[in-house]
Order: C-alpha cells, then sequence, then structure tokens
C-alpha cells in the first residue's frame, strides 16, 4: 500500500464530558474514496471540523502530505490541498453559479473582504472557476443564480466550490443531505466521475451511495472506529451490522 496522503494519529476531541473523537487513528490513501459512517452523534462531523482546521483537537496528530498540520489554522490547510464541503448549503443565493466559484476562490486567496472586486471577470478565477463548473457538469448553469437552482444543483455547485483550487484532498460532508433520489442518483454519478482523480473523504448516511461509491469504510461510534475495510468488509463485520447496519442486508 502507498504512503497515506492523510494520517489520523490517535485524535482525542472532548467538549466538557462527551469524547466525541476517542484516540482515532485513520488513513486515508491516495486516490481512493475512504468513507466515515456511523449513528447520528458519532462524531463524524467533528473529525471533518478538525481535519479542516475549524476545530482544535486535544490530542493527537492530523498529518497531510508527510507533514503535520494539527497546529495550522484552516487557511493554511487550503494552501495545502485540502478543501471541504459542509453538511448544510452554503452557497452565496444572490450570485451566480460562476460567481459562487470565483469568489470562493478570491477567499480562499486570502481576499475575503474584496467582494466588490468583478471577480468573474478576472482570468485567474473566472477560467479554474468554469473548469470546475465544467467537472460537476454545471458549465450551462454558470450565469445562473444560487438561488433559481434546484437543491440538487447547488450541492454540485457547492463541490464545484471545493474543487476550484484544485485541492488533493475533498473533504465531503453529507453531500447528499436533502436529495430526493433524482438528485441523489446524479450526485453518485457526479462523485463516480471524481473517483480515481481526487482523493475523498466522505461522510455519507445514505448507505447505497456509500457501498456504490467507497474503496474502504469506517465505522465510528460514539467517536471511535470499530471497523475499517473494503464494503465487503463491512458489510460481512458481526460488530458493524449490530451497531450500526442492522440484520437486514445492504
Amino acid at each position: 500500500m502507498a504512503e497515506a496522503l492523510l494520517q489520523i494519529d490517535s485524535l482525542v476531541k472532548r467538549f466538557g464530558g462527551l469524547v466525541a473523537t476517542d484516540s482515532l487513528s485513520l488513513d486515508v490513501q491516495p486516490g481512493e474514496v475512504h468513507a466515515l459512517i456511523g449513528p447520528n452523534g458519532a462524531g463524524k462531523t467533528t473529525l471533518i471540523a478538525q481535519l479542516s482546521g475549524f476545530l482544535k483537537p486535544d490530542s493527537g496528530r492530523v498529518i497531510f502530505d508527510r507533514q503535520d498540520i494539527t497546529g495550522l489554522p484552516a487557511a493554511a490547510r487550503v494552501r495545502l490541498g485540502l478543501a471541504r464541503s459542509f453538511q448544510i448549503t452554503s452557497v452565496l443565493r444572490d450570485f451566480s453559479a460562476l460567481d459562487n466559484v470565483a469568489l470562493a476562490e478570491q477567499a480562499r486567496q486570502g481576499h475575503s473582504f474584496r467582494f466588490w472586486r468583478p471577480a468573474r471577470r478576472d482570468p485567474a478565477l473566472r477560467n479554474p472557476g468554469m473548469l470546475a463548473l465544467e467537472e460537476v457538469g454545471l458549465a450551462d448553469r454558470a450565469d445562473t443564480p444560487a438561488a433559481s437552482l434546484s437543491h440538487g444543483e447547488q450541492r454540485q455547485l457547492e463541490v464545484a466550490m471545493a474543487l476550484g483550487s484544485d485541492p488533493r484532498l475533498l473533504l465531503l460532508d453529507e453531500p447528499m443531505a436533502g436529495m430526493g433520489p433524482e438528485e441523489s442518483v446524479s450526485m453518485v454519478a457526479l462523485l463516480r466521475r471524481l473517483r480515481g482523480k481526487r482523493t475523498m473523504l466522505l461522510i455519507e448516511h445514505d448507505m447505497d451511495a456509500v457501498f456504490a461509491l467507497a474503496d474502504r469504510i469506517t465505522v465510528l461510534v460514539y467517536g471511535r472506529a470499530i471497523a475499517t475495510g473494503t464494503p465487503a468488509e463491512i458489510r460481512a463485520n458481526r460488530e458493524v451490522r449490530t451497531a450500526y447496519l442492522g440484520d437486514t442486508e445492504v
């Protein structure tokens, strides 16, 4: 197995008496889709917040491309190649799809308060923005206000906003949240197109999507990893079935 792109080493995060991340260790290999599943309250989003720099762990280390980034702020992690999508839609509804991608990239470059600058006219922002929209299938919606996009298209736009910086690792926090069946199928197709081109750590409750996309799966329960393996290994794991998947076939 190749050297991991991301290594999480004995990470701990407490909120008072609650242990949200409990001595967690796992790795994400270059090019793989590594899914993180578990019941509500398992600590999945808390982990993503620590990886992206929005929360500081109490102990443990986060290693990205052989560099210890545990103490780095979120902006520095983005510059190293980490990009995150959020569980709740975070697009700017009054701006076009292209504006959203261009402004996200402008903010990543450290110009968060230069919104008066016509970002969409700047080739250094517009060109990668259009490439990102093409990658997620929204190129023909570039000039459409985000408010006029369907919920599924807004979620695709969020992925484009993350892709605009050409990240080495995508942290995807429930990209299918709130989607209907057809929209979920479209998102799975999008992520399948990115598979192999982008390394992804995926949090998702849609088990059909997880088992269709993931190369490996880690199961979290009460902040602790109870199993990591291929989809077939996770399906067959008795402890996982008892704790999360249940007794029905997946």
